[in-house]
């Protein structure tokens, strides 16, 4: 008997903190904040992480002109605090730059 008090109140907690999530106009959830994932490491970027930073890297065209599309990377502050900042992007953008048709220049 005290099983099914306790799956109601389960039911209710649900039902309750699903009116607080926040909607848009149309009635679509959204929320305030979307966590990020450093593209080196997969760790999650949290709020408080002030030296974190989000790079667009442009592509190009045959000719050297930007093409208006962009590959974005998120680089974590303990990526960047160890020095490795510039070895992560520069590995991770050998790994994409040939799924996004980019040559050398």
């Amino acid at each position: 008997a005290n099983s099914g008090g306790i799956h109601f109140y389960v039911n209710f907690t649900f039902v309750y903190f699903n009116f607080l999530k926040m909607r848009n106009d149309e009635g679509d959830m959204v929320d305030l904040y979307i966590p990020r994932k450093c593209s080196s490491t997969n760790r999650l970027i949290t709020a408080k992480d002030h030296a974190s930073v989000q790079l667009n890297v442009g592509h190009l065209d045959e000719h050297g002109v930007y093409t208006g599309q962009y590959t974005t990377f998120a680089l974590s502050g303990f990526v960047r605090s160890n020095g490795e900042g510039d070895a992560a992007l520069d590995r991770l953008w050998q790994k994409k730059k040939a799924e996004a048709g980019q040559s050398s220049f």
